[in-house]
């Protein structure tokens, strides 16, 4: 396991990995693609399936979705290996152009912007509810409660921020991640058994599961407004192609297997949450499933604990990942053989690091709930998931020596593809954009 932790941290921290020292094994692409989607998007799906209407509607949806999640890994495979590239923007770049491929970086950038988001408005629920574990609000006469100032999940996430997450992330390399990088996993898989032991430990469950097993989505827009929550939850294809360069065995055949595998794993672990946290608390369930449990449970304290720790540990990766591609932009200046030297790459990396953690912050902070930021996650993820793949594949087929008839159909699937990426960004972004206005 620690030989597996320590190819996690060379993929993710790194990425401009290099290609000519292939060492990945099956299991630990498998592991690091695990790592890579089991995250925050976890706490999200038992309240996806109260939006979609039931488990029925919200389990086709994944299943559908599950095809274009499988469709995009072999995809980005199959362009990694015909352009020799390693990253994923490096990819659509060589076969798409340099247009696209800025585009994809500008798209990159904004992804793991709002996911550091997501992260910090995750951190900041789990430690609200600790904080109301240890120090209760003081009940005042008339049934008024008064908050202590320092248990604000304001002050504390501030605190957060300042005191350990901007230190961890101020570095060039976060090589401490080799000891911490299989926790993201060992998170989500407690809190799956969590929520299904909950479950089965309440006494009424057998009526819940009547009540919940067939209600019906109230419409084809409920269906669809969790695609959003689904994108971001099965999110490892901005790795895929770093995964895929780094494998031993880099058989077309093989790669398909490890998506496959991949991608059930990832199925069975947020299905299994999904079902048992929406039939635990019905259309009741909180956009954060950890949010619906009282605050003084022991396992439950556990989980925000795991939960916590390992995001807090996984932002500066991402930042790592989002710095590292405005520094590449940086570079790519006339002045870049300036901000290479050593005092000024410093003071660049602490200018980005510095503007990064505080906008996050800011955003996270203002933030309601985080089913309001993986809705804009996920509309962004479509490109990454689907849009960008579906291009690839386009491109490739007008260059690559393939049967006519393989070829119509190839390409036929990779303008599916971007025409249901396109779908899902435009109807995630309306919806951002209309509940924004609503509340103006």
């Amino acid at each position: 396991m620690e030989e597996l932790a320590r190819e996690s941290i060379s993929l993710l921290a790194k990425p401009a990995l290099q290609s000519d020292s292939p060492n990945l094994s099956s299991a630990g692409a498998i592991f690091i693609m695990l790592k890579s989607a089991l995250g925050a998007g976890l706490l999200n799906f038992p309240w996806a399936f109260s939006k979609a209407g039931g488990i029925t509607p919200a389990v086709l949806v994944e299943l559908a979705s599950l095809i274009f999640l499988i469709s995009g890994l072999v995809i980005l495979g199959y362009a990694a290996s015909i352009s020799t590239q390693t990253t994923y923007q490096g990819v659509v770049r060589k076969i798409c152009g340099a247009a696209i491929g800025k585009l994809c970086e500008v798209c990159f950038i904004l992804n793991l912007f709002m996911i550091s988001v997501a992260f910090l408005r995750v951190v900041g629920d789990q430690l609200e509810k600790l904080c109301d574990s240890f120090y209760p609000n003081e009940t005042l006469s008339g049934g008024l409660s008064r908050q202590h100032w320092f248990t604000d999940h304001r002050f504390t996430l501030s605190a957060l921020c300042i005191l350990v997450i901007f230190p961890l992330s101020i570095p060039r390399a976060i090589e401490f991640q080799k000891y911490t990088s299989i926790l993201g996993t060992l998170a989500a898989c407690y809190l799956m058994l969590v929520i299904i032991i909950k479950y089965y430990l309440q006494t009424d469950h057998l009526v819940k599961l009547e009540r919940h097993g067939s209600s019906g989505a109230s419409s084809w827009a409920s269906v669809f407004s969790v695609i959003p929550t689904i994108c971001f939850g099965f999110q490892c294809h901005e790795a895929g192609v770093a995964i895929y360069s780094s494998m031993s065995n880099k058989k077309f055949s093989h790669w398909v297997l490890v998506s496959v595998l991949s991608m059930l794993f990832c199925l069975l672990i947020y299905s299994l949450t999904g079902l048992y946290g929406y039939l635990t608390f019905g259309a009741d369930v909180a956009a954060d499933i950890l949010m619906s449990y009282p605050g003084n449970d022991v396992v439950v304290i556990v989980a925000r604990l795991l939960f916590g720790i390992s995001i807090i540990t996984i932002y500066p990766i991402v930042l790592l990942l989002g710095r590292s591609v405005l520094q590449d932009i940086c570079l790519s200046s006339k002045h870049s053989y300036v901000l290479t030297r050593e005092p000024y790459e410093k003071w660049t990396r602490a200018i980005l690091t510095t503007a990064w953690v505080v906008a996050t912050l800011v955003i996270a902070l203002c933030v309601p709930d985080i089913s309001k930021v993986i809705s804009v996650i996920g509309g962004i993820s479509a490109f990454f998931i689907f849009i960008f793949p579906g291009l690839c594949l386009v491109c490739a087929m007008e260059t690559e020596p393939i049967k006519p008839r393989t070829k119509s159909c190839l390409m036929i699937w990779g303008i599916v593809t971007i025409l249901c990426g396109t779908f899902i960004f435009g109807q995630s972004t309306t919806i951002a954009v209309m509940e924004l206005l609503h509340k103006l």
